[in-house]
């Protein structure tokens, strides 16, 4: 299961993401942040209680970090150590954080 919180002020989309990030519930997720992203040029991906993230849960990063042009434009805040440590498996650290 994933929560997804999100919050608009000026042109930052702020994301809180709770749970599970899997193929089960990566679609829902990327279909709701493209939408709320309409109109924004920040994000702020939220995952402090994220637990856990598949290759499909990387996929919907690695999606997002590509649609945001500029690298300053995305940060990922408040990351598990379970799910830091899949960025650093994967190689995605220095991409995505």
């Amino acid at each position: 299961m994933l929560n997804i919180i999100t919050f608009k002020k000026g042109s930052t989309l702020t994301v809180h993401l709770e749970g599970k990030l899997d193929r089960n519930t990566s679609e829902e997720a990327e279909e709701r942040i493209n939408s709320d992203m309409e109109g924004m040029t920040k994000l702020i991906l939220d995952i402090e209680k994220l637990n856990y993230i598949s290759s499909a849960g990387l996929r919907v990063l690695v999606g997002l970090r590509r649609k945001i042009s500029d690298r300053q434009n995305m940060a990922i805040k408040n990351v598990q150590p379970s799910v830091m440590e899949v960025f650093e498996l994967t190689g995605l650290t220095k991409y995505l954080i």
